[in-house]
Formats: C-alpha cells, sequence, structure tokens
C-alpha cells in the first residue's frame, strides 16, 4: 500500500528566464510546493510539526532530472511520497509528468530539528510519519554529497536579504539555486542548451544580512558553484549538468 500526493501545476511567466525555460530555482519552488502541500495533507506542515512537537523541517539535499526544459503554460502533474523514515532524516520523491508522460523526477533528503536548539528529531518518533511512505513507488537514488573542483576559476560575492527568506527566518532552498546560476553567468553558457540536472547540498544555514563569497568552475557542460561564509564557513555546495536542446 503506497500513499502519494499529487499537484496540478501551470508553469507560469514568473517561472520563466532569458531563454524561456523554467529557471531551477523555479523548479524546486515547484517542487517545494508540492512537498508542502503533501505535508499538509499527513498533517505534518511546517506550522503543524512546530506547534506539535515544537521542531522545523530543513531539507540538506535537493536533485533534480529532466528529460527536456519546462516551458511557460506547461501543464504539469507532480506526484510525491516519502520514503519513511530513516534515523533522523528521510527522503521525499518526485515524478514530472506532462501530457501524461513523465519527462523528469527530484529527490531531496529532509531532516526535522527541534526550532531552538536546531538538534535532530528522530522521525520515527513522529507518528504522522508513520505507515504513510511511498511503498512500491519509493525510488533507490541514493544522494551523495558533491564532490567539487579543486580549483575555482570565478568568484563573486552576495549579500542575503529579507527577499530570501522563509516561514522558518533562513534562507529559502530555492534561492541557492539563483545564487549559482548567477555567479555562473548562466545568461552567456545557456544559450541551446537546459539544465539537464542539478543537485545542491546545504551545508550550513544562510540567514538574511550576511554575505557570501561564491566560487564558480566551468568543467564542459559541469558547472560548479561552492558558498563560503565571511568566516570561511562553506554554506552550500552545488553542480549542474547542461544538455543540448
Amino acid at each position: 500500500m503506497s500513499t502519494s500526493f499529487e499537484l496540478n501545476y501551470r508553469v507560469d511567466s514568473r517561472d520563466m528566464d532569458m531563454f524561456s525555460q523554467c529557471r531551477p530555482s523555479a523548479v524546486l519552488g515547484i517542487m517545494q510546493e508540492a512537498a508542502t502541500q503533501a505535508a499538509a495533507a499527513l498533517k505534518v506542515s511546517g506550522p503543524e510539526v512546530l506547534e506539535k512537537y515544537g521542531a522545523i523541517w530543513i531539507v540538506n539535499r535537493n536533485w533534480v532530472e529532466l528529460d527536456c526544459p519546462l516551458r511557460w503554460d506547461d501543464q504539469l502533474l507532480i506526484r510525491t511520497w516519502h520514503r519513511g523514515p530513516a534515523g533522523v532524516s528521510s527522503y521525499r520523491d518526485f515524478d514530472v509528468y506532462r501530457d501524461g508522460k513523465c519527462i523528469g523526477q527530484a529527490v531531496s533528503s529532509w531532516v526535522m530539528v527541534e526550532a531552538a536548539s536546531r538538534k535532530f528529531v528522530r522521525l520515527k518518533d513522529i507518528a504522522e510519519y508513520q505507515n504513510t511512505d511511498g511503498g512500491e513507488l519509493k525510488k533507490a537514488v541514493k544522494l551523495r554529497a558533491l564532490s567539487m573542483p579543486g580549483e575555482f576559476d570565478g568568484h563573486a560575492r552576495r549579500d542575503m536579504r529579507y527577499s530570501d527568506t522563509d516561514i522558518n527566518g533562513h534562507i529559502n532552498n530555492i534561492h541557492y539555486a539563483d545564487f549559482a546560476c548567477d555567479a555562473l553567468h548562466l545568461e552567456r553558457l545557456g544559450a541551446g542548451k537546459f539544465v539537464r540536472s542539478f543537485q545542491i547540498d546545504y551545508l550550513s544555514e544562510c540567514m538574511a544580512g550576511e554575505s557570501i563569497t561564491l566560487d564558480t568552475a566551468v568543467r564542459g557542460n559541469e558547472l560548479f558553484a561552492q558558498g563560503v561564509s565571511e568566516d570561511g564557513v562553506k554554506r552550500f555546495d552545488c553542480a549542474f549538468t547542461l544538455a543540448d536542446l
């Protein structure tokens, strides 16, 4: 017996980039909305776990793979489910359908932490999370830490502001994709191509008012970016793979 959630989503003009493709951050935003609504259906949404368990959800890895770019006015069906608790973390899987055909997939890794102390919460202690997984739908994909280049060619600086924040008070996970795309100058690299896949590893929380250095490297169709805080702490790693249209 599997438990999954379905979200219908129309890609709109706010999701588009200069190449008439759905930006990587917008793709993450669609997945985030599907995950949020799925959690609400299970009674484990952000406000609910904060009230009942004094905890918050934090995503620590996102991975997306697309067969083709998402375009304006695409009518998408996002199907999502979680894989059940595994210690303090859990995977959430996604399939992306257009016109009845699966054109992409995604996987995210989540942890729950106490809101005040940021100590991990064991998901087996969350009653609503038991026996509500995807069953036979569960993917075999495991998200490992990204292997980053030894040297970086580009460097940029980014200030994080109010508009980057989310309901938990830290920088929303989707904005890291924008940070990386901007630092990599995707406006120069993206013509005739699309982002076939990407992964972001969230290593340490970022807050509004902070500044980070963005180190970048381009190795053919493989693009890399890492964010490092002023005190030298790495905040995130990101890797994109481009493909020809």
